[in-house]
């Protein structure tokens, strides 16, 4: 039996703030690959996006 993966993002653009959002926890820290079934590049180009959305302040650093 193979593990079921999730939904994987098609393309990654750290405008897309709803996106983006549902893949950090609610202390604004991002998920892990456990969480978020994405591929090893798939995730790192959404830390990239989120970083860098964290840069424009789209997204904040840390929740309060």
């Amino acid at each position: 039996m193979e593990k079921e993966k999730k939904d994987t993002l098609n393309h990654i653009d750290y405008k897309d703030i709803t996106s983006l959002r549902a893949q950090i926890n609610p202390h604004a820290r991002i998920l892990s690959r456990k969480r978020t079934g994405l591929k090893a590049s798939a995730q790192r180009d959404l830390a990239r996006a989120i970083k860098r959305a964290r840069f424009m302040a789209l997204l904040p650093y840390v929740s309060h």
